[in-house]
């Protein structure tokens, strides 16, 4: 599958609804208990983009994108208005957001990622398409330069350091990202009459693994 490095609309995707998908297999035993378990790793995102239009405009915009991406065929960038930074929405990202690795004085790789904390659990979310200028890093709590000292793929979301982080050392970064996407249909369906009724498109967005 191929991938467009291109962000849909932020304007349409603000007041789309969606969120995290799990799934998760549950067998009911015969005394009446349960076994839950789960072949996902990771969560899956959906979304409506047909929601966030308001306009004949934006249903213009739709089509565009649409028709670029071939339907399904081709994944994009979703910005995700809920949930799209390293630290909470009110905050602006700093370089000591989240910890993604620690140093060990020869690996000079390490990868973007989330963490997500409810009482003792944690579910750490990997991050492939980061927001280019928007990557913040430290090590030892110490920032460091961009193009300087370290690169980052926005393609990716890994991070290269000219030099290893000396051993023990902890890394940490600030971003602001995406969610790898694609269309979850090979059609849209829309009326002048209808939309200016209030009745929109629904037009289904689906995550990709990247």
């Amino acid at each position: 599958m191929a991938f467009h490095e291109i962000r849909f609309p932020a304007n349409l995707s603000f007041g789309s609804v969606g969120g995290p998908e799990r799934r998760t297999e549950v067998v009911t035993l015969q005394n009446g208990h349960e076994e839950r378990n789960t072949p996902w790793a990771h969560s899956r995102r959906r979304y409506d983009a047909g929601v966030g239009l308001r306009s004949l405009d934006d249903v213009e915009a739709l089509i565009a994108f649409f028709e670029a991406r071939r339907g399904r065929l081709h994944g994009f960038r979703w910005k995700d208005w809920s949930d799209y930074k390293s630290c909470p929405a009110s905050r602006a990202p700093s370089a000591l957001d989240q910890v993604i690795g620690t140093g060990d004085g020869v690996q000079r790789v390490f990868r973007l990622q989330k963490t997500y904390r409810s009482g003792q659990e944690v579910y750490v979310r990997p991050v492939a398409k980061p927001v280019l200028g928007s990557v913040l890093v430290a090590v030892a709590q110490d920032p460091k330069i961009e193009g300087l000292e370290f690169e980052v793929d926005p393609a990716t979301g890994l991070v290269t350091f000219e030099t290893a982080p000396a051993l023990g050392t902890e890394i940490s970064a600030g971003f602001e990202f995406d969610v790898p996407v694609r269309f979850d249909t090979d059609h849209i369906q829309t009326s002048v009459a209808s939309f200016q009724a209030g009745d929109v498109p629904s037009v289904p967005v689906v995550e990709v693994r990247a």
